[in-house]
């Protein structure tokens, strides 16, 4: 039998495995996931994040760690110079900030203290099938371009969207060389992390990856060169399509309108005066 002492010590015991077990969770809460080897590779600060990069990603390489120093060192021994995303990972991770970016609306577009914003689109109807691209440009924040272009009998969404995002860097090209601020703005996250992102790691390992065929590298290639020589001055800004941002939607109807006339070479819309009746094209 236990007495009143033994009793109050079992109790004490389990109150201070209780403690221990949520000390221990706590301490278990917060990791560091360092990706030497994946989609993208930096410092991560979710496990979703992090999974979202390794998941079935072939030879992928990822480790956690229970502080961001331990992390840092992990990755950094490891003969990783860093990028840009694995400095915003780490950023982030420096300031806890879990939540993510805010999407752009158009008043946050709007407010850019930028010259020109070029905004491009693609399409593919269906998907692989007739793919086009458009463009929409601004200048002081009032239109004064759209473009419609690039058709492929037998394209894809993802070429219609490289297309786009290539034929607005050379559009960017020529306004800073006429001493013009430019942004870009893309509803595809794929071309923009193909170009911003991993193209480098690519071109690294002779544009090979770990995963397996580089699909597209034939339009990547070359987008990437040009990056190279804008991206110091070029910020590329993703944007959620078909949210009523105008110039994303400009752009979409004009994807369509070279899926429709079969237009491969880039030529401009002819009439800017009524844009209801623009967006009232059919939409991509």
């Amino acid at each position: 039998m236990y007495s009143c002492r033994d009793e109050a010590l079992h109790h004490g015991l389990i109150a201070s495995r209780v403690i221990l077990s949520v000390e221990k969770g706590k301490a278990l809460a917060k990791k560091y996931y360092v990706v030497w080897k994946g989609r993208e590779t930096g410092i991560f600060t979710t496990w979703a994040d992090c999974k979202a990069q390794v998941d079935k990603f072939t030879g992928a390489k990822f480790k956690s760690f229970q502080t961001l120093a331990e992390a840092e060192q992990a990755f950094g021994s490891n003969g990783a110079t860093g990028n840009s995303t694995t400095r915003a990972r780490a950023t982030a991770a420096k300031t806890n900030t879990k939540a993510k970016a805010k999407p752009l609306s158009q008043q946050d577009i709007v407010a850019m203290p930028v010259e020109v914003k070029i905004f491009t689109d693609g399409a593919c109807d269906p998907n692989p099938g007739q793919a086009g691209t458009g463009l929409a440009v601004y200048q002081h924040n009032t239109l004064v371009e759209l473009w419609y272009g690039k058709y492929q009998a037998n394209g894809t969404n993802n070429t219609a969207e490289l297309n786009g995002l290539h034929q607005s860097m050379l559009l960017a090209k020529a306004h800073l060389l006429a001493g013009r601020s430019v942004a870009i703005y893309c509803d595809s996250m794929y071309s923009i992390q193909c170009i911003t992102t991993w193209a480098k790691g690519w071109e690294a390992k002779g544009w090979k990856k770990s995963g397996g065929e580089i699909k597209n590298l034939d339009l990547i290639k070359p987008m990437f060169e040009l990056y190279q020589q804008i991206a110091n001055q070029v910020a590329i800004h993703h944007v959620n399509g078909h949210v009523g941002i105008e110039g994303n939607e400009l752009a979409d109807r004009m994807s369509i309108v070279a899926v429709d006339t079969k237009q491969e070479v880039m030529a401009q819309y002819s009439d800017l005066s009524d844009l209801t009746k623009i967006l009232a094209l059919r939409a991509g």
